[in-house]
């Protein structure tokens, strides 16, 4: 049994419903935790954070229901408004500039440099997600980019679905981020060929679908996880080609990774 393993979704797809119906939803799906976009169009929008997260945080909160994350910018307005109600880690992803990978990396080492005091003052956490196609892919480029700040200003967010389109495999991940590992993502994608053999080149396209039918190793990241005494939360991203499955699909998801964490 994993005591320590806290199961959160990302809200994304409910971008929509009313905060009540989102907090009453995400609760009889069987989630304790979500991870809250703070993006424009959604339940709590930026330029609203100082008021509506709080009250967001109230709502989930008469459900059983802790804001694990949010998806958001790292202005100090939202810094601020995530420690007021004890939200840990605002998650961003890493992408690619036009000035290169390298010149981009240097960048970001010195964004986040500025921006460790804030963190450290507030105590809340950048968590560094890594991602496909042109974006840092890897655990060991998060890694690189967060050099000597603490884990409890800029941490690493493992996405393994990314990683398997990137390259990058399980036992390497975990074993190059773990010293700064606060969230695991769960999903998983395939490659599907979008056109017949008669065609004169193959056309391959991403498809995003459950963690027991796609190629990111579930099981392993879940044993592997499981060795090193993983305590901490587990986000389902709610990440399907499928758009009108969704419910379906995370409910699925959700007894899929409860079984392999022997929940």
């Amino acid at each position: 049994m994993s005591e320590g393993i806290r199961y959160s979704v990302f809200t994304k797809p409910w971008k929509t419903m009313p905060l009540p119906e989102l907090a009453r939803h995400v609760s009889e799906l069987g989630f304790t935790g979500v991870e809250l976009p703070v993006r424009p169009e959604f339940q709590v929008e930026p330029e609203e954070v100082t008021e509506g997260l709080p009250e967001a945080a109230r709502i989930f909160a008469d459900r059983g229901v802790s804001i694990e994350s949010v998806a958001g910018p790292t202005d100090e307005p939202t810094i601020a408004a995530c420690a007021e109600v004890g939200v840990p880690i605002i998650r961003i992803c890493l992408p690619i500039g036009k000035e290169g990978y390298l010149a981009t990396e240097a960048r970001y080492k010195r964004e986040f440099a500025e921006l460790a005091p804030t963190l450290e003052q507030y105590g809340v956490a950048v968590g560094l997600q890594n991602h496909c196609h042109n974006q840092v892919g890897s655990c060991l480029g998060l890694m690189n980019i967060i050099g000597e700040l603490p884990p409890e200003q800029l941490c690493a967010v493992w996405d393994p679905g990314h990683n398997v389109l990137s390259g990058e495999i399980p036992e390497q991940a975990i074993d190059i981020c773990w010293s700064h590992l606060r969230m695991v993502n769960l999903k998983s994608p395939y490659w599907h060929r979008d056109n017949g053999p008669e065609a004169r080149v193959a056309d391959w396209k991403k498809r995003w679908t459950t963690g027991r039918q796609g190629i990111a190793p579930w099981s392993e990241v879940a044993s592997l996880l499981t060795k090193r005494g993983w305590q901490g939360p587990v986000c389902l991203t709610a990440e399907y080609s499928d758009h009108d499955a969704v419910d379906h699909l995370i409910a699925d998801d959700l007894a899929y990774a409860r079984e392999l964490f022997g929940d």
